[in-house]
C-alpha cells in the first residue's frame, strides 16, 4: 500500500485568505480536487509541508458571460464545465476535452485549474519510490540527475498530458493569476514552458483565479481528438485540438484563421507552424485535411516519454 505522507492541512473560505497562505511560506501546494496531486505524493514526488484546499473558496467555482468573455473560474469541475450550456454550445472542443477526462468520478472531483496544471508526466518517474530505485536513483524530475529518455539532455521532457490545455491554447484563452503581490494576465500561448522541471510561469505564491475565454466573432469549427487505448480512465497518449474560423456563406466558405496545437510530445503543447497558408482556402477542399495531416506529421515528433512506441504515435498523430 502506497501511503501519503504527513503534512498539515488548512481550508481558507476566501481567495484573499488563500493568498496569504500562500505567501507564508514556499513549502505549500495547492489542493482542489487532488486527483493528480494525492497520487503524486503517494508516489514521493513531491513532500509539501502543508496542502491549502480551495474547496471553499466561492470565487474559484464561477462561470460568467462578460459579453465579450466567456470567464471560468479554476475551481469548476471538469464535468460541471463538459456539461455547461454555454460552453457546449460556444466552445464545443472545450467541452468534449473535459467530458472525455478520465472517468465520472474523477470528473466529479478534479477542476478545470487542476487539469491546466496536471503535472507532466513520463513513463520514468509516474512510479513509485521503489521502482525508481530500480532504474539507478530516479530522473531529473525525482531523486536522479539523468534523463532516460534523452540521457544527455537537460530538461525534462516529461509531457503534458492534459486534455484541456491544448484546447485553451487553440481557443486563444487568457488565465488570471492573483498573489499578495498583485494580479496579472497571461496568454495561455506563453503560459507552459518546455521543462518539465516546472512547466507553468505561474510563481509559487500565485494562484489561477480564473480562465477567459474570448466569444468567437466569425463561424467556426473546432474539435478536440485524443488517442489512448482505453476509452476512459486513460491519460491521452496523444491529442490534437483544432480551430478554423470561417467566413463566407455556409456553402462557400474559405479559412479565416486555422489553428492546431498538439498534446503529448513534451512539456510545453506544440503550436503547428504553417497553418497561414490555409487562410483563403475553400474550407470545403478536400485536401484542406491532407495538408494538415502533413505538417502535424513533418512537425510533431513524440519522444518515448510515455507507453507506446514514439513511432507509432507519430502515425496515430495523422
Amino acid at each position: 500500500m502506497l501511503r501519503l505522507p504527513p503534512f498539515q492541512v488548512s481550508s481558507p473560505t476566501t481567495l484573499r485568505a488563500v493568498l496569504e497562505a500562500l505567501a507564508e511560506g514556499p513549502n505549500a501546494r495547492l489542493l482542489a480536487g487532488g486527483t493528480d496531486l494525492l497520487p503524486n505524493l503517494k508516489h514521493r514526488l513531491a513532500a509539501p509541508e502543508r496542502l491549502i484546499s480551495l474547496a471553499r473558496v466561492p470565487e474559484l467555482v464561477r462561470i460568467e458571460d462578460q459579453g465579450s468573455a466567456l470567464s471560468i473560474g479554476s475551481g469548476v469541475t471538469l464535468r460541471a464545465l463538459g456539461e455547461h450550456e454555454r460552453v457546449r454550445r460556444v466552445f464545443p472542443s472545450l467541452a468534449t476535452a473535459a467530458g472525455e477526462v478520465a472517468s465520472p468520478v474523477i470528473r466529479n472531483m478534479g477542476t478545470l485549474g487542476g487539469n491546466i496544471h496536471l503535472e507532466p508526466r513520463c513513463r520514468y518517474v509516474n512510479q513509485s519510490a521503489f521502482w525508481r530505485r530500480g532504474i539507478g536513483g530516479g530522473c531529473l524530475k525525482s531523486e536522479g540527475d539523468r534523463c532516460h529518455v534523452v540521457p544527455k539532455g537537460r530538461n525534462c521532457v516529461a509531457a503534458m498530458s492534459s486534455d484541456c490545455v491544448p484546447v485553451l491554447i487553440a481557443l486563444e484563452a487568457d488565465f488570471e493569476l492573483a498573489s499578495v503581490r498583485g494580479s496579472r494576465v497571461v496568454a495561455a500561448r506563453d503560459y507552459f514552458r518546455a521543462d518539465g522541471l516546472r512547466a507553468t510561469v505561474r510563481a509559487d505564491d500565485e494562484v489561477l483565479v480564473a480562465v477567459r475565454l474570448p466569444t468567437p466573432t466569425a463561424r467556426r469549427l473546432e474539435r478536440y481528438v485524443k488517442w489512448t487505448v482505453r476509452k476512459s480512465i486513460d491519460f491521452p497518449l496523444i491529442s490534437i485540438a483544432l480551430r478554423f474560423d470561417l467566413e463566407g456563406p455556409s456553402d462557400d466558405a474559405s479559412v479565416l484563421d486555422a489553428v492546431v496545437v498538439v498534446g503529448v510530445l513534451g512539456a510545453k503543447p506544440r503550436r503547428v507552424g504553417r497553418m497561414d497558408e490555409l487562410v483563403g482556402r475553400s474550407a470545403g477542399d478536400p485536401q484542406l485535411a491532407e495538408e494538415v495531416a502533413d505538417r502535424v506529421h513533418a512537425q510533431c515528433k513524440p519522444l518515448e516519454n510515455v507507453p507506446y512506441e514514439a513511432d507509432y504515435r507519430r502515425k496515430m498523430l495523422r
